[in-house]
């Protein structure tokens, strides 16, 4: 907790070409839905208040931005001023693994000395090669783990397979409690939703326990 009482914030990003599934990672996550109609996203900022065991409140905020990057300053500001990334990739789309090597070197040079926390997803990790999969994780992972030192994860937003991966290895390494309370987590979307101040970009609140 803050010396001000206030919750202690942490910023996760997801960072990638347009079209890869970082929506669809956030939205499986946070409401355990898959809508299959593609709509471009222009920058979405999702709020939710943990309680931690022996830690207080948390308040983590996941920043999922647009893959057109129409405004590159915006863009470095959210880096400078952000916690822990997630580099997102299609598994059907070598292009857009190269886009999370661009990304990533913008990371580190904008970081500087820093230490960056970078989880790079391989996402539709469902598809086969016959339905289009290109990229192999074990191609992949040897890349991201060996050669970038960064964490690496596969998930399929359509299936819901290792979604929550995904935010657990984004908060292991900002050092955070990473085990959710999955029933806390279902009923979060039953409750009433506390009132939402609906600013650009928007923010979304929800609640949920780590433990």
């Amino acid at each position: 907790m803050s010396s001000a009482g206030r919750p202690d914030t942490v910023r996760l990003v997801f960072l990638g070409g347009a079209g890869v599934g970082k929506s669809a990672l956030i939205r499986r996550f946070l409401h355990d839905r898959f809508e299959h109609k593609y709509t471009r996203t222009v920058e979405e900022l999702h709020v939710l208040e943990y309680d931690t065991a022996g830690s207080g409140r948390l308040r983590l905020e996941i920043l999922d931005t647009s893959g057109s990057y129409s405004f590159p300053a915006m863009r470095e500001l959210r880096i400078r001023h952000s916690d822990a990334f997630a580099l997102v990739y299609a598994v059907d789309d070598p292009a857009s693994l190269e886009e999370v090597r661009r990304l990533r070197g913008e990371i580190l040079e904008l970081k500087g000395g820093e230490r960056a926390s970078i989880t790079v997803v391989g996402a539709k990790a469902d598809l086969t090669e016959a339905e289009g999969r290109v990229l192999t994780a074990g191609d992949v992972m040897a890349t991201v783990e060996d050669e970038w030192g960064a964490n690496f994860v596969e998930a399929s937003a359509r299936t819901a397979g290792n979604t929550v991966g995904v935010f657990r290895a984004l908060l292991h390494q900002v050092e955070l409690p990473h085990r959710l309370s999955p029933a806390i987590c279902r009923r979060r979307d039953t409750l009433p939703r506390p009132a939402v101040r609906r600013r650009p970009p928007l923010k979304k609140n929800h609640s949920c326990v780590l433990s």
